[in-house]
């Protein structure tokens, strides 16, 4: 069994803390920049998060199979994150920059910037999510990585929404091009130094060898059942948390009232979408914290089954809180504990990755964790347009009013439609989404008994080949 220390796990948090400052960023904020900031329609938007996903289709699963038959002195896939930073960063900047265009010029400007982004994320993070593999051999020490991973993640992602709009605001205004780009140029700079510090505190302790045709790699990969059940059940996750969080932004600023204040022991402080977002984020880091002990108990299936479950009844609540000051309290305990849930679920189903890539090392006798992990990648990605891409085009379908001049002056009242249709964007439709979860979830066939099964074998295999 492969021996890991704490420094590798914090290493190995770093890569994610990094791509999730990044991630969530334009998860929840990037539909709001186009609509609102850049200039898009909602419909061209709309397009254009999910038309671009058609790409990492192609680039995903072509990034596994590369990974998965690099060689160098320092492993497989740890290289890719010391080769990829510089342009994770620079892509970032170039996403929120607002060129002086006419609609067209723009409008090509957002589909190959944005193209460029998704590229430079799958050749960073599909390496990045496949050393989970090759780190350590036991199941639970992957959930345990996959927890650290998580809880860096979510650490991240609470400074870089916490701190957004009083970046932009400071980099100047919220409402403006300006702000938008030097409060990203920021956040790419932490992220280059967070993926150097991953590269160099972490070391792959497997070496695992794709011996068969990438034919041979893509025929395992479709006949695996497994896999496209977790596929399934993580496009899912991604789907929830998409469509709630990139509907927060538009949620405050047209029903709450963009800021509002309460009081806590005495004092006021301003309730905004960072906050709820950030608040969010810390509540998931406990959520990781508690992945580990809660699915060694109840195993890794019948904790997503109870964790999504909640999430329906939770999310169905949310429609029924009013807009007064107790109201707001509730929005607050509500996403506190619907993170915490989340917070389970993120690590969890990274682990459930490398368990179904030890199930297809076994099976099908190909060594294929980057083609695997690269399908999480795109699960990811496709999750996040689809949530992205159905925001925009329900807003506009109900008549949500999109014009950047009179938003920034505070004139636009939005229809009635559109506000009801915020509400659901926040309740109702992610329910649906996690109880979709659960249905493909229940036939996953992997149970605890069955991964420690193919670990042993496994074990045994190597030793034979060492």
């Amino acid at each position: 069994m492969a021996r890991t220390t704490l420094k590798e796990k914090i290493g190995y948090g770093f890569g994610d803390m990094s791509s999730s400052m990044f991630w969530k960023i334009f998860s929840y904020y990037l539909p709001f920049f186009y609509s609102n900031i850049f200039g898009l329609s909602l419909v061209d938007a709309g397009v254009l998060v999910l038309v671009t996903r058609i790409w990492d289709a192609v680039s995903d699963p072509m990034m596994g199979i590369i990974s998965d038959r690099t060689n160098t002195k320092w492993g497989k896939y740890r290289p890719y994150l010391l080769w990829v930073a510089p342009f994770f960063s620079i892509c970032g900047i170039l996403l929120f920059t607002t060129p002086d265009l006419n609609y067209g010029g723009k409008l090509i400007w957002a589909y190959v910037t944005y193209i460029l982004m998704m590229t430079v994320y799958t050749g960073i993070n599909v390496p990045y999510g496949a050393m989970l593999g090759v780190m350590t051999d036991d199941s639970n020490e992957k959930t345990v990585y996959s927890s650290f991973r998580m809880f860096f993640a979510y650490g991240g992602s609470f400074i870089s929404l916490f701190l957004w709009e009083p970046l932009t605001n400071l980099m100047g205004g919220y409402n403006t091009p300006g702000g938008w780009f030097w409060a990203m140029v920021t956040i790419a700079a932490a992220c280059f130094v967070m993926f150097i510090l991953c590269f160099t505190m972490t070391k792959e302790h497997l070496k695992t060898v794709s011996t068969v045709s990438v034919g041979s790699d893509f025929k395992a990969l479709l006949s695996n059942k497994p896999w496209w059940l977790l596929i399934g059940a993580a496009l899912c996750f991604n789907l929830f948390n998409t469509v709630r969080g990139a509907t927060v932004a538009y949620f405050f600023q047209d029903i709450i009232g963009s800021h509002v204040s309460l009081v806590f022991f005495g004092m006021m402080f301003a309730f905004y979408a960072g906050l709820f977002l950030g608040i969010g984020e810390v509540s998931n880091m406990v959520g990781v914290a508690s992945c580990v002990p809660i699915s060694n108990n109840l195993g890794k299936k019948t904790t997503f089954i109870l964790v999504n479950a909640s999430l329906v009844v939770l999310s169905v609540l949310f429609f029924f809180i009013p807009c007064t000051p107790t109201g707001y309290w509730l929005m607050l305990i509500s996403q506190i504990l619907i993170s915490i849930l989340t917070g389970i679920m993120s690590p969890l189903v990274w682990s459930m990755y490398a368990d179904v890539s030890d199930f297809a090392e076994l099976k099908f006798k190909t060594a294929s964790t980057g083609l695997i992990f690269s399908s999480s990648s795109m699960a990811q990605k496709f999750g996040g347009a689809i949530g992205g891409a159905a925001v925009l085009w329900l807003l506009s379908g109900f008549g949500y009013v999109t014009d950047p001049e009179l938003l920034a002056q505070g004139n636009v009242v939005q229809p009635d439609s559109a506000l009801t249709c915020l509400w659901w964007l926040m309740s109702f439709i992610p329910a649906c989404v996690a109880l979709l979860s659960i249905c493909v979830v229940w036939f996953y066939p992997l149970t605890t008994e069955r991964i420690k099964e193919i670990n042993e074998e496994l074990r045994k295999i190597r030793a034979v080949e060492d």
